[in-house]
């Protein structure tokens, strides 16, 4: 869970309660400002779910990376020790 997503949800939960505070005393310009809180804690917390995908699937995609790098080294060993078996 990164920055956006926990700023996201206190705006989210704030702005519900604010919104039910403003129905509970008939205060329209309360429950508006609420809706508009948790809107945007919505949104943020939405873009901070999209921005952790993509660390995770850069991470992954270097972790795969890498171990393709070290299964073509691995080939690569294996070949050549055959290779100086056949010579020798």
């Amino acid at each position: 869970m990164n920055k956006d997503q926990v700023e996201g949800k206190l705006k989210d939960v704030g702005g519900r309660v604010e919104r039910q505070v403003g129905e509970w005393t008939g205060d329209a310009d309360k429950q508006a400002h609420g809706a508009v809180k948790q809107a945007e804690g919505k949104v943020q917390n939405a873009w901070g779910k999209v921005k952790e995908a993509g660390e995770k699937a850069v991470d992954k995609s270097t972790t795969d990376h890498d171990q393709d790098d070290s299964n073509v080294i691995e080939e690569e060993e294996k070949e050549s020790r055959t290779t100086r078996r056949k010579v020798s």
